[in-house]
């Protein structure tokens, strides 16, 4: 699995950001670094990006909000939470989490468009392209026996037990930490459970005095200096996958959609490009394959009229052939012609110089016109027939220059 760059947006505009990168189990892998957002693209490249935003301008709430709402819960969540709202709720996005252990609770991060405009904007311009983007108050780890909290600069993060994080002015650290006291015990003044403080060395060496003085109203205190920054810590919640994610939504199709497709964006031209290439080769081979049909019709009709004059229909042409040559072989109208011709073929041989000029065959009965060198040729042509088993009549005769030329009619006898 590939690593994640865990990049933290600064409050201030002309201050630095801080970077970490850190494995899929949110371990870190070097030491966290801090600059520009320039100096973080080198290590963008090739791993998940992470972008934490200023958890104090993203408003963490647990609204109550109907299971039935399935699918449309993001239309139901900001008329839910229209009345604690100041701003105009088309002035603000939505971010939907998971519903909490009750049941009836959805966890719902707020946070004005404009300004994910400008964080998305700010990473975008130098190159970098998030996979997600959280409120990094959203990762402060929750513990379900104890409160937490984190001093940050001037602000101080407080996540009472089962409750979303509050972020407050540092300078209002006791009125913050009473926060993260149960209400029934925060009346009646005893004390509560306990607390755990993640600060850096700069914050607790201001605020440790005041920590230490409201140490009675915990029950214990735990406090754990954050020598390298807070972005380790930060790193372990981001694998877990329990805080909210912001790129839902309008925002989910312009980044975390548009991360995948300029790397798919190649083979899908690609891909289109041989679909597109696979139909024309297909169009043409249609057009060759109707252009030899075309041939092959005309070739038909063809021999069809040349085999079969006086036909003049040539609907069905292959199979009327194939029956009119099936009755020239073996039977039917034509029968006798292939004996007859044998026959001819046979008493041709005795009689030297003989041609056939012309012949026809009509009702079983082979009409002849041989040329011969005299009468008597045709004449044992007419004496061989009728040996050999046929009624052979000699019709005509006559002179034609230096040839005898003479009719012949074929029968069976008998017919």
């Amino acid at each position: 699995m590939a690593d994640w760059l865990l990049l933290r947006l600064a409050r201030a505009p002309a201050a630095d950001a801080t970077w970490l990168v850190a494995d899929a189990r949110g371990v870190p892998i070097e030491a966290p670094s801090s600059g520009p957002l320039t100096a973080a693209v080198a290590a963008a490249a090739g791993r998940h990006v992470c972008v934490l935003v200023p958890g104090a301008d993203v408003l963490l709430l647990q609204p109550e909000v109907p299971a039935k709402a399935g699918t449309k819960l993001a239309q139901v969540v900001p008329y839910a939470l229209e009345e604690q709202l100041a701003d105009d709720i088309d002035d603000l996005h939505f971010a939907i989490g998971k519903r909490c252990a009750d049941g009836l609770r959805t966890e719902v991060a707020v946070v004005a468009r404009a300004l994910m405009d400008d964080w998305l904007g700010e990473v975008q311009a130098v190159g970098i392209v998030p996979d997600s983007v959280y409120a990094d108050t959203n990762l402060l780890p929750a513990n379900p026996g104890q409160a937490v909290a984190w001093l940050d600069g001037d602000t101080v993060v407080v996540r009472p037990a089962g409750a979303a994080p509050i972020t407050m002015p540092a300078d209002a650290l006791t009125e913050a930490l009473a926060l993260a006291q149960p209400a029934e015990e925060l009346l009646l003044g005893t004390g509560g459970a306990g607390l755990i403080l993640y600060t850096g060395a700069a914050e607790w060496q201001e605020h440790g005095a005041a920590v230490e003085a409201l140490r009675e109203r915990f029950d214990g205190v735990k406090v754990q200096v954050l020598s390298d920054g807070p972005l380790a810590l930060l790193a372990q919640q981001m694998a877990s996958g329990d805080a909210i994610n912001l790129l839902q939504g309008s925002y989910a199709s312009q980044t975390t959609n548009a991360v995948g497709w300029p790397a798919w964006r190649i083979a899908a031209i690609l891909f289109g490009c041989l679909i597109g290439l696979h139909l024309a080769g297909k169009a043409a081979e249609l057009m060759v394959l109707k252009k030899h049909a075309r041939a092959v019709e005309a070739s038909i009709d063809q021999a069809f009229r040349a085999a079969m004059p006086g036909e003049h229909n040539t609907t069905d042409a292959r199979r009327r052939m194939e029956q009119r040559l099936v009755s020239v072989r073996g039977g039917g109208e034509f029968s006798g012609l292939l004996p007859a011709l044998g026959a001819l073929a046979a008493a041709r041989s005795g009689a030297q110089g003989t041609v056939v000029q012309a012949l026809s065959f009509r009702e079983g009965s082979v009409d002849l016109k041989l040329g011969a060198p005299n009468a008597e040729s045709l004449d044992h042509i007419s004496r061989a027939l009728r040996d050999s088993g046929w009624q052979a009549d000699l019709t005509a005769g006559n002179v034609a220059g230096t040839t005898y030329e003479g009719r012949i009619q074929i029968k069976p006898k008998g017919s």
